[in-house]
C-alpha cells in the first residue's frame, strides 16, 4: 500500500497525496446532502448563490453539509435535509425521503452526497441561509425547471450538473429500500 501524507489541513477539506494522486478529503464523516422539493403548487426549489471556488453565481437545488454544525454533529443525511432545507428556503417538509448517496468526483475527493426527496412542503420562514449566505430561492414550476435550468446557463451561470439528476429522480419519483442506504 503506498503511503498516504497529508499536504494541507483546513477547517472542512484536507488535501492528500497518495503515490502521484493528489485529492481532497471531508473533515466531517457525514458528507453532503442535496434536497429534491416541490412546493405544493408543484413549483421545484432551486438556490441561487455565489460560489467562491468558481468566482461565480451559481445554481442548485438546496444542499448542505451533515453534522458541519457542533450541535447538529450527530444528524445523519435525513436530518440534515430538514435543517437545510428550512434554513435555505424557509420550506418545511412532512416528510423525507432517502434516495441514494454516492460520491461527488470520485477522482480528486472523497466527499459522499445524498439524495433526499422533500414532500409535504410548508412555508414556515423566509429561507436565504444562515448568516454566512446570501441565498436567493427561485420557485420554477416543475414543466419548466430543465429548461429554466438551460436558460440560466446561457446567462452565464454555472449550474451543477446533479441538478438534471435531482429532476430525473423527481420525474421517476425513485427511492431506495430502507436497507439500501449507504
Amino acid at each position: 500500500m503506498t503511503e498516504t501524507v497529508t499536504l494541507c489541513n483546513g477547517i472542512w477539506l484536507r488535501l492528500k497525496r497518495r503515490g502521484r494522486w493528489e485529492f481532497a478529503e471531508r473533515t466531517n464523516p457525514g458528507g453532503g446532502v442535496m434536497i429534491i422539493a416541490v412546493t405544493p403548487e408543484d413549483n421545484v426549489l432551486f438556490v441561487e448563490q455565489y460560489r467562491p471556488a468558481l468566482e461565480c453565481m451559481t445554481i442548485e437545488m438546496p444542499a448542505g453539509l451533515v453534522g458541519d454544525d457542533p450541535e447538529s454533529s450527530a444528524e445523519n443525511a435525513v436530518q440534515a435535509a430538514h435543517r437545510e432545507l428550512i434554513e435555505e428556503t424557509g420550506y418545511r417538509a412532512g416528510s423525507m425521503d432517502f434516495i441514494m448517496s454516492g460520491p461527488t468526483s470520485a477522482g480528486m475527493s472523497n466527499e459522499i452526497l445524498a439524495f433526499v426527496r422533500a414532500r409535504d412542503l410548508e412555508r414556515v420562514d423566509q429561507g436565504g441561509g444562515d448568516e454566512t449566505e446570501d441565498i436567493t430561492v427561485h420557485e420554477i414550476p416543475r414543466t419548466d425547471a430543465a429548461r429554466w435550468l438551460v436558460e440560466k446557463m446561457a446567462d452565464g451561470y454555472s449550474v451543477d450538473p446533479k441538478m438534471f439528476a435531482g429532476m430525473y429522480f423527481l420525474e421517476h419519483d425513485i427511492a431506495m429500500p430502507h436497507g439500501a442506504r449507504a
